[in-house]
This record gives structure tokens, C-alpha cells and sequence, in this order.
């Protein structure tokens, strides 16, 4: 018998790994970042009489020359990047001959958009005379990629701006820092692309992964930016015009390998079935080779995406992603990718990463959760009651029973997933949120509406109230129930009536003849699998 996904997660598991992955750090030289700040800094320490753009090509040219010289020292090959050429192939191509136990690799050139810092001209209203002002503007300006190979990081790259006021990028990657610290430490491991398929030592690793922290980010920052040439002089930056470093975007990684391939397909197999019934129209989309418009809600979504045959499981809140795929053909990778803290009440800046760290790895375990709750069952005709059914509180009010099928508590119950999933705290906004794009049939969700399914959820045990806050969690119980609800509804009663009903049968039906071919042709590409691994 196929094992559910409880079973598999639980005992087909050979080893797993928590991690960042991919990050981008931001830097940025705090007192340059406003027209104001500049006007300051080209009057008080470049000593100008008055600001001017013009007053910062000389500053840009002093740079440009510097990496000149830099690289005319250090023989630094120098590649320039056409457009849409893929950055990874050059590297990886490069990779490959580069002998050295640290360095440069490479120095890529581009040309890209970025915002700068330009003057216009303004017209005093009392004498009509004419004065420049400094104002943010965009550009297309040159930007200088330093590919490096450091000792503790392995590849990762450094972009600069040749432009005021200067931004850098910094992209390294948590998982190659592991892999490099288990070589130092001369443990054995097995390498599975971008992370491990197994460790002699397991929980040293983690330990490893786990250390990966502001101060060691840093100190490799500190590091590099001695070595690389600088746009500002050795005055500027001890005057304290001198870059800081904030969280651009933070991949926080589960990597979790399978005893052999045909778990993860039977995995997957059940996650696809289940995610093809288990959202709303407006939150839920599986998307084949189809452009995601601008009407396409984009704030909570879940999509199921097919490359080839291989398939990936997409959650998105805000500008957060949660991604799910079969890495290799041997190991589920769960990813939280964090493109802007403040979704969560996060600061930008680098000390916040081990908050980040917490929230993306608890949003990878709640969509196990989710998952593995979902082949659950939910036992006894006396639960169904408690929820379905009215009841009576402390006071003598009467609460309204959540009644299945009613389409306002098969909505709230849509709802209930997603915010089970996300991390963080469930506030009456979110709900209305999802309920706005929801309830076209029952009426616009008002304040007031939402206030009553709070109460409605909490009463019945499905959120509880965080003590001296309006906000709430999603309980196991509602979790549960939600799953519930939404599976046995969708997967049931509506393709059961379809099955029963001549009406329906013989009426077109473009989307339940869509489903229908796919999913014949998901099952003999399984049936096809099965006999190959026979």
C-alpha cells in the first residue's frame, strides 16, 4: 500500500538539514541615501560651495579608475554580461579551472537601472533667479560584479554601483559556508547540489548551518571590502561614511532526503492531489505554461507548477514565497524566501537575521503540518456536532454552528489554511483580506462581519486569543477541522453530484475535462515510473 504522507515524512526520512540557503545582503552608506545627505556631505566634508550632481562625476571617475588598477594589478579576467545572459553559467564555467584556495574569479560588467542621485534647476519665486537641486532620479549606469571564492563562504559575488550613491549587493549562500566549514573540520559529507545528502556527523552540521549568523556575515563583509576597491577616500569613510548592511532577501531551506526516489514521487503524487482541490478559484491556480496577469490575485496564493514532470508546490503571502520540490530526484526541499522582513514586522537590518531565521523554518514546518494533517482523520459524529451545530456559552448567548457546506464557512475554512500556513498571528485584517477576494456570493466582508466569524472560530476552539492582543492563532483542532471541511467538500460532494447529476454530465464542461485529461495523463506517467523502478 502507498504510504500517507505522516508515514513518509516519519519513516522514509533518511536525513534532514536546516539551513539558509541563498542570501542578499544590501549595502548602503546611511548619510548618502537623501538629496539632503549628499547636499551635506559635498558642502561639510568635500568643502563645495554648493551641491551639484556635477560634483559627483569626478568622484565616480576616481572610482572607475581605481578598479581599473585593481584588476590590472591582480590580472583579474574581465567578462562584460550581454543581455539575458545567464550570471550562473559564466560562473560555474569558470569554477571549474579555478585552482586557488580563495580569490578573485572574475570581474563581470553590466548595465543596469538603479536609483542616483541628479540636479535640476529651480526658480527662486521672490527674485526669479535660478539654482540647482538635488533630487532622486533613475539611471542606467555601469555596474561592476568582483565574482569571488572566499576560504569559509565558497562563490559568492560582490556588485557595485559606479554611480552615487554607491549601493553594493553582496550574494553568498549558507549551504556552500557548510559545506566549506565540514571540509575544514574534515567531516565527511555528500554533497547534493545546493545542500547535503548525508553527513557523518549530523548534528555538528546543523550546529555549523546554525552559526551561520550576523557577526560571521560581517566579519566576511569587513573582509573583502578592505581588499576591493572603494568609491569613497580613506577621509570620507573615516568621517563615518562607511557602509552598513541590511537583509535583501533570506532563503530559509528544510532539506529533508528519501530513502529512495519512489517515496519522493509517491510524496509528491498525494501533495499534487490534494492542492489541485484544496483552494479557492482566487487563491488556488494550477498553472500550465499560462502568464500570471495583473489581475491575477498576487497577496495570498497557492499554485501547483508543473516543469516537465517534475512538479513544485507554490505558496505566496505578500512578497514571501514558500516553495516545494523534489530536488535531484531524491531529497524534498521546503523553501521560505523572505524578499521584504517588514511582511512581518521585521526590520531590514543584518542583526534581525536569526528572527528571520526563526520565521522562515517554522513557516516550513507549519506547511508539513498542514500536510501531514490533512491524511488525518477526524473522528466521531459528537466532534462534527461541536462544530457544525449552535452553542451555548457562559452567558446565555447563542453562537452559530460553522454548518457544512454553507458557502460563508466554506470560505472562512479556505481562510483558515492559508493563515495556518503563514507565519505569525491571525488579526481580523488578514481575514477580511481573504474573505474580500472570497465572498462574491454572500456580500462584501464588513469590519463587523469579520469581528462575528472571529468569535464564531474562537468559541468553537478553532483560534485561540493571544492574551492582552486582537490577534489570534489557528488552533491543531481548527487546522484540522479546516482540512477537513475543504477536502471532503471539494474532493466530494461537488464531484459527486457532478457524477449522479444527467444535467451536469451532459453539459459542457471545460474545466472538469481539463482536470480529467491531466490527471489520466499524471497516472500513466506514475504507472510508467513504477514499472521503470520495478
Amino acid at each position: 500500500m502507498t504510504p500517507n504522507l505522516a508515514q513518509i515524512l516519519d519513516e522514509h526520512v533518511s536525513y534532514e538539514m536546516e539551513s539558509i540557503d541563498r542570501m542578499y545582503v544590501n549595502g548602503y552608506i546611511p548619510g548618502l541615501q537623501s538629496p539632503a545627505g549628499v547636499a551635506y556631505f559635498l558642502r561639510q566634508q568635500r568643502g563645495a560651495k554648493f551641491a551639484s550632481s556635477a560634483l559627483l562625476d569626478p568622484i565616480s571617475r576616481d572610482f572607475e579608475k581605481a578598479i581599473q588598477l585593481f584588476i590590472k594589478h591582480d590580472d583579474v579576467p574581465v567578462h562584460r554580461f550581454q543581455k539575458g545572459e545567464r550570471k550562473d553559467e559564466e560562473t560555474q564555467k569558470r569554477l571549474k579551472t579555478f585552482a586557488k584556495k580563495e580569490g578573485i574569479l572574475y570581474l563581470g560588467t553590466a548595465q543596469e537601472k538603479m536609483t542616483t542621485i541628479r540636479t535640476e534647476k529651480r526658480r527662486n519665486p521672490g527674485t526669479g533667479a535660478v539654482f540647482p537641486w538635488l533630487v532622486h532620479g533613475t539611471a542606467v549606469v555601469k555596474v561592476y560584479y568582483f565574482y569571488i571564492v572566499d576560504e569559509d563562504f565558497g562563490p559568492l559575488f560582490i556588485k557595485f554601483g559606479s554611480y552615487f550613491p554607491y549601493p553594493m549587493k553582496i550574494c553568498l549562500n549558507g549551504n556552500e559556508y557548510l559545506k566549506r566549514q565540514l571540509a575544514k573540520q574534515k567531516i565527511p559529507f555528500e554533497a547534493l547540489d545546493n545542500g547535503l545528502l548525508s553527513c557523518a556527523d549530523p548534528k555538528r552540521a546543523q550546529a555549523i548551518a546554525n552559526g551561520l549568523s550576523e557577526r560571521t556575515i560581517q566579519k566576511l563583509m569587513t573582509k573583502w571590502i578592505a581588499i576591493l576597491p572603494q568609491p569613497l577616500s580613506r577621509a570620507d569613510r573615516a568621517a563615518g561614511y562607511q557602509y552598513q548592511f541590511s537583509i535583501l532577501q533570506a532563503e530559509c531551506a528544510l532539506t529533508q532526503v528519501f530513502d529512495r526516489p519512489l517515496t519522493g514521487r509517491q510524496f509528491f503524487d498525494q501533495i499534487i492531489k490534494d492542492n489541485l482541490t484544496v483552494g479557492h478559484p482566487s487563491q488556488v491556480q494550477l498553472i500550465f505554461e499560462r502568464r500570471i496577469m495583473k489581475t491575477t490575485p498576487g497577496q495570498f496564493r497557492t499554485r501547483v507548477i508543473s516543469d516537465g514532470v517534475i512538479p513544485s508546490l507554490h505558496i505566496d503571502y505578500k512578497k514571501t514565497r514558500i516553495k516545494q520540490y523534489f530536488k535531484e530526484g531524491k531529497a524534498l526541499r521546503t523553501e521560505t524566501t523572505i524578499n521584504d522582513t517588514y511582511d512581518f514586522a521585521v526590520g531590514r537590518s543584518l542583526r534581525n537575521l536569526e528572527k528571520l531565521r526563526t520565521i522562515g523554518f517554522a513557516a516550513n514546518r507549519r506547511l508539513l503540518g498542514v500536510q501531514r494533517t490533512a491524511h488525518d482523520g477526524i473522528a466521531g459524529e459528537e466532534a462534527f456536532r461541536r462544530i457544525n451545530d449552535p452553542i451555548t456559552i457562559s452567558n446565555g448567548s447563542t453562537i452559530a454552528g460553522l454548518r457544512f457546506g454553507d458557502k460563508r464557512v466554506h470560505d472562512l475554512m479556505h481562510a483558515l489554511i492559508i493563515l495556518a500556513v503563514l507565519p505569525g498571528v491571525v488579526r481580523a485584517r488578514q481575514l477580511r483580506s481573504l474573505l474580500g477576494t472570497q465572498l462574491t456570493s454572500v456580500g462584501k466582508c464588513t469590519p463587523g462581519r469579520a469581528t462575528y466569524d472571529l468569535r464564531r472560530l474562537r468559541h468553537h476552539g478553532l483560534i485561540e486569543r493571544i492574551p492582552g492582543k486582537l490577534a489570534y492563532t489557528v488552533t491543531e483542532l481548527g487546522m484540522r477541522t479546516a482540512l477537513f471541511y475543504v477536502h471532503s467538500y471539494d474532493a466530494l460532494v461537488g464531484p459527486g453530484l457532478a457524477d449522479i447529476s444527467p444535467e451536469i454530465q451532459a453539459a459542457p464542461y471545460p474545466i472538469r475535462s481539463a482536470m480529467e485529461k491531466w490527471q489520466k495523463a499524471w497516472e500513466r506517467h506514475v504507472q510508467t515510473t513504477l514499472q521503470t523502478a520495478a
